[in-house]
């Protein structure tokens, strides 16, 4: 007669999943720990030494430890500006791709003859190659044979053309104002806004599409107009996923490196904190000075996302 197999106990039974389940992760831990975590410590412990490119290979893990790195990177005016630049040009591209994004999704939710096409063209500036679309930038804002300017000097009444990629200020009337404008930095911000705005394109036509008409057509009943069908139905109902992006942009941007050298190569005022790190680790050959300003780097921005989610979760709990 065949015997019943006794029942695993319960703690039996969790451990043995925990087991399982380790074993399933391990191969994901193991490529996190050699690929993110293993070269972030080796990049924190390089700050703390003093290292140029050409002996990195010499040095010992814990030789030649020493706080320089940080009192020459926190105490040079370099820091500061790159600093202020970096967050005009996080927060100035952040706000122009994500309204950008938002404004196209809202004019193709609804249907019309080509809309998968237009949707489709939407996408180009965000999967084209970021030397091909740089390129195309610097010869339409070229001054002498450019595009841009050859409208504006032709067409709209310039007197002179513009360097937008090499001027660091120019002079802007408005409603009998001179204004003193940052013509590089905001040519980079149109470009950073132009080129990311299909990320949130995407993520906002999601959200739209899945959202139901019926509450729409209900305020529509109630005699709401257009914008305040957007400003109190639509977008309550976008702002997770606005919160979302804006902290994903926040971040990418405030680490970009390669439309920034690409287009202005840091100069006439765009020399973000990542150019800054570059140039210490290519042109002054200072490992440690590079290292140290990257984990300044990190540190404030891990305070710029730590406030933001901060300030999201408070205006959460104060809403009813």
């Amino acid at each position: 007669m065949r015997k019943n197999r006794p029942e695993e106990p319960a703690g039996g039974l969790r451990r043995r999943d925990a087991r399982t389940g380790l074993l399933l992760i391990s191969p994901t831990l193991v490529i996190v720990l050699a690929i993110v975590v293993v070269p972030l410590l080796w990049s924190l412990l390089i700050a703390f030494q003093r290292m140029r490119l050409l002996s990195i290979g010499r040095v010992g893990l814990f030789e030649n430890l020493t706080l320089a790195n940080f009192q020459r990177v926190l105490t040079s005016e370099e820091l500061g500006e790159g600093l202020v630049t970096t967050l005009a040009y996080t927060a100035g591209a952040t706000a122009l791709s994500v309204s950008l994004g938002l404004a196209v999704a809202l004019a193709l939710r609804r249907p019309f003859r080509g809309r998968g096409l237009v949707r489709a063209a939407m996408l180009l500036p965000y999967i084209a190659p970021v030397v091909a679309v740089t390129f195309v930038w610097r010869v339409m804002l070229n001054p002498e044979f450019g595009i841009v300017n050859a409208v504006g000097t032709r067409l709209l009444g310039w007197d002179d053309p513009v360097a937008f990629l090499s001027q660091p200020t120019g002079e802007l009337s408005l409603l009998g104002l001179h204004l003193t404008v940052p013509t590089a930095l905001l040519t980079l911000i149109a470009f950073e806004g132009w080129r990311y705005f299909p990320f949130a394109f995407l993520f906002l036509l999601a959200r739209l599409q899945a959202m139901p008409h019926s509450v729409e057509e209900a305020a529509t009943v109630d005699g709401a107009t257009p914008l305040q069908s957007f400003r109190h139905v639509i977008l309550p109902q976008l702002m997770p996923v606005i919160a979302v992006l804006v902290v994903l942009r926040t971040i990418w941007t405030f680490n970009e490196f390669d439309d920034v050298f690409l287009l202005t190569g840091g100069g006439a005022g765009t020399e973000v904190v990542s150019v800054r790190v570059y140039e210490l680790l290519t042109v002054q050959r200072n490992v440690g000075a590079a290292a140290a300003q990257s984990v300044v780097l990190a540190a404030v921005l891990v305070v710029l996302i730590g406030a933001y989610m901060w300030l999201l979760r408070r205006r959460g709990e104060e809403s009813p």
